[in-house]
């Protein structure tokens, strides 16, 4: 009798298989700061329900820690881990590591966390901070010669530590290669969307942002703050308040120069330019440039008037010198800016 030669038809049926979850690892310790883990959590967890809603694989989430077990946050909430050493680098695709408002006295532990970071990071498709959990990167030399943010009260102390990282102290997220790193807290949330959109696509970036209440997905380039907010920040005693609201409301004036901003504030030219800058930590031309600049992207996102008629309002000689300080700060133009946000104006209208 022959052999039987089985047909596909009659083969026995080979389940499908679906594409493997990518593995997003969260790297836990003592005094984590609760949000900046949460945060990026919820965002990976509600991108892996609209990949599976379309049949897709989506995010397979884990938190670890050195030693695995309970791990208290700085906000007092424990949280159970696994060990680090039970994942080999290599099944990793992207590692997070989240900050601590208590970083300088993390880093005196982190010694075996930072060395378990320099290995995994090395076979890891992609490592990522949320806000000061850059310092655990640049001790890990992963940022070594490269740009790089945190949340802006650790601006100084990111300096003195590593000098060697180029700290850029507007952005909200910056990618250098395979090392993305981002600002204070909820930036991590910004970041965490833009990792969704350059895996599943912007559709799913959206929908996460939409669900998550997100009414805007930002893009990297915003400040992290409003130069109002830091002018207030930088002067404690509040001595330029009312001039640099004065300024707000007047940036539309050619003529915003230290002899002018002078007058309003009664001093002299020379003395307020050196007592301006001592207070708020810029120059008075430097924070001008920057309230037109705050004033330009308010206008480009939620206003009907083109580009020209905002460089006007907003006190910028003409258009040519919006797209320059629009390059010079966001290294975007005005127009892409926004077209940019135009999805913000799109949600609010539903």
């Amino acid at each position: 009798m022959s052999q039987m030669t089985k047909t596909p038809e009659l083969l026995p049926a080979k389940a499908l298989k679906r594409p493997r979850a990518k593995r997003v690892l969260f790297v836990a310790f003592p005094q984590v700061g609760l949000l900046d883990l949460s945060g990026a959590q919820t965002v990976f967890w509600a991108a892996t329900k609209a990949m599976e809603a379309r049949g897709l694989a989506g995010y397979e989430r884990c938190t670890a820690s050195l030693s695995g077990g309970l791990v208290h946050s700085a906000e007092g909430l424990a949280f159970d881990t696994d060990a680090l050493a039970a994942y080999r680098p290599g099944t990793i695709d992207t590692l997070i590591v989240p900050g601590s408002p208590h970083m300088a006295q993390v880093l005196e532990n982190a010694a075996p966390m930072v060395q378990w970071l320099r290995r995994a990071s090395g076979k890891a498709r992609r490592t990522a901070s949320v806000c000061s959990g850059a310092f655990l990167l640049a001790a890990a030399g992963l940022l070594d010669h490269k740009r790089a943010t945190t949340h802006w009260l650790m601006f100084d102390m990111m300096s003195k530590r590593f000098p060697q990282v180029e700290i850029d102290r507007d952005a909200i997220f910056v990618q250098q290669g395979a090392v993305w790193t981002s600002a204070g807290v909820t930036a991590g949330i910004d970041l965490a969307l833009a990792l969704v959109e350059a895996d599943c696509g912007h559709e799913i970036a959206m929908e996460v942002a939409r669900e998550l209440v997100v009414f805007l997905k930002r893009p990297g380039g915003q400040s992290q703050f409003s130069g109002m907010l830091q002018a207030q920040a930088e002067d404690s005693a509040g001595m330029f308040d009312e001039l640099n609201l004065w300024i707000t409301k007047n940036l539309g004036r050619a003529d915003l120069n230290v002899e002018v901003l002078a007058a309003q504030a009664n001093m002299s030219p020379r003395n307020f330019a050196r007592v301006y800058k001592l207070k708020t930590g810029r120059t008075p031309a430097k924070a001008v440039e920057v309230l037109r600049l705050e004033a330009a992207k308010r206008l480009l996102e939620g206003s009907p008037h083109n580009v020209d008629q905002i460089a006007d309002l907003c006190g910028f000689s003409d258009e040519e010198h919006l797209r320059v300080t629009f390059q010079r700060h966001l290294s975007v133009a005005p127009r892409d800016y926004r077209r940019r946000f135009a999805a913000r104006m799109a949600l609010r209208s539903e």
